[in-house]
């Protein structure tokens, strides 16, 4: 069972080099018991790649999380403007 929700979305842009990506993140449980990080990621507009982690424990998909979070925010990622209008 997972202790609390997991979920992330966040996007890059920068206009100069033509670049509009997103990277989403989410923690679901399994039928089987185990704990699953599955991740997806693209251009914007597009339905992109997805990579599925499975783990026995909770903490271990929450450390990869966290640590995924770190990189994307390091390179410019950030949360998507919601007053922008698309």
């Amino acid at each position: 069972m997972i202790a609390q929700p997991y979920q992330l979305y966040v996007e890059r842009t920068d206009t100069t080099k033509n670049m509009a990506r997103f990277y989403a993140m989410a923690i679901e449980p399994t039928l089987f018991g185990d704990v699953c990080l599955t991740r997806r990621w693209g251009r914007i507009g597009a339905q992109g790649q997805m990579m599925k982690h499975s783990y026995p424990r909770e903490e271990e998909a929450v450390d990869l999380f966290l640590d995924l979070l770190r990189q994307k925010r390091s390179r410019g990622y950030h949360p998507r403007d919601r007053t922008a209008v698309r």
